[in-house]
């Protein structure tokens, strides 16, 4: 898979899962620009895509503002001459249970992820249509958006406000022929690394060893190189004709999400009344109730449980 001769700017892309996919980009063939808020860290990424033979420059700021989002395709556009691929990783965490959950911890998670998708992409869309460019825009999800996750409700609405972005902008961008995906990674993180259920995982991964089947496998959880492997793809010419999707990686596993759809449909002529629903309904939509928050983890093998004292 080449991208020799692209251009991408990869948000949040100074450590974990955002240089992961700055690093394979680069690898690929792709001059990328580097963006995070610490220096040190833009700097870094940069560095290892330079010793590996790639391109790469850094721009240091917080995504969120329309000015900062014009500046990295600016950065892109002088420093390598243009702009074909925009992957929006950037992000930050402030969890807390709901009632806890103050204005600022609601409004800092959005400017991040949601607002920063939307300017950055808003950007590099006018750029790929003034210059009648193909473009590529991968905003990067989560299983959060997805499904929900206690604690997170300022990450599950930005994360779940991106995939709807994603799929108007699908159809905003198609005669441009410009693609607009999603992709929602699952990962080992330094928040994976503290939970007990993901630790023999994550001795492995320390240990440079793949990580057992069952996780890879059974889970669908890896490392951050095995998502890079999708966005690599969906930032190809090969997938001109992918575009308004949303698509897991992890470990062994891809997944291609479904689109919100309608389960089942009733009528009632002259509509439907609070007792009509009661007397006719309550059962049926009760049986038909949809599910939230990710599946309880399956039981690990006993191998695996670092929770039992050998005997």
């Amino acid at each position: 898979m080449s991208l020799t001769g692209k251009v991408a700017i990869v948000t949040g892309s100074g450590a974990g899962l955002g240089a992961a996919y700055a690093a394979a980009l680069a690898r690929a063939g792709a001059a990328v620009v580097i963006n995070d808020v610490s220096a040190e860290a833009a700097d870094r990424t940069v560095a290892r895509i330079v010793a590996d033979g790639g391109r790469a420059t850094a721009f240091v700021a917080p995504v969120a503002t329309s000015g900062v989002a014009q500046s990295l395709v600016d950065t892109a556009v002088t420093e390598f001459g243009s702009l074909d691929i925009l992957v929006t990783n950037a992000g930050i965490l402030r969890d807390k249970s709901f009632l806890k959950m103050t204005d600022d911890d609601f409004d800092a998670v959005i400017g991040v992820h949601l607002r920063g998708t939307f300017t950055c992409a808003r950007a590099a869309f006018g750029y790929f249509k003034e210059h009648e460019k193909p473009g590529r825009i991968i905003a990067i999800g989560s299983p959060t958006g997805q499904r929900g996750n206690f604690g997170q409700t300022n990450y599950a609405a930005a994360k779940a406000g991106v995939v709807g972005m994603i799929r108007t902008w699908a159809i905003e961008m198609k005669k441009a022929g410009v693609t607009a995906n999603a992709v929602i990674p699952v990962a080992a993180t330094a928040m994976t690394a503290t939970i007990p259920y993901f630790a023999a995982a994550v001795e492995a991964a320390d240990r440079g060893e793949a990580m057992p089947a069952f996780f890879r496998h059974d889970l669908g959880f890896g490392t951050a190189e095995d998502v890079a492997g999708l966005v690599v793809w969906l930032a190809s010419d090969e997938a001109a004709a992918i575009t308004g999707q949303v698509i897991g990686a992890g470990g062994d596993r891809l997944q291609l999400w479904r689109h919100p759809e309608v389960l089942e449909s009733y009528f009632h002529e002259g509509g439907w009344s609070a007792d009509d629903i009661q007397e006719d309904l309550s059962v049926e939509l009760s049986d038909h109730l949809q599910t939230v928050g990710d599946p309880p983890f399956p039981a690990l093998p006993a191998e695996l449980d670092r929770s039992v004292t050998p005997a």
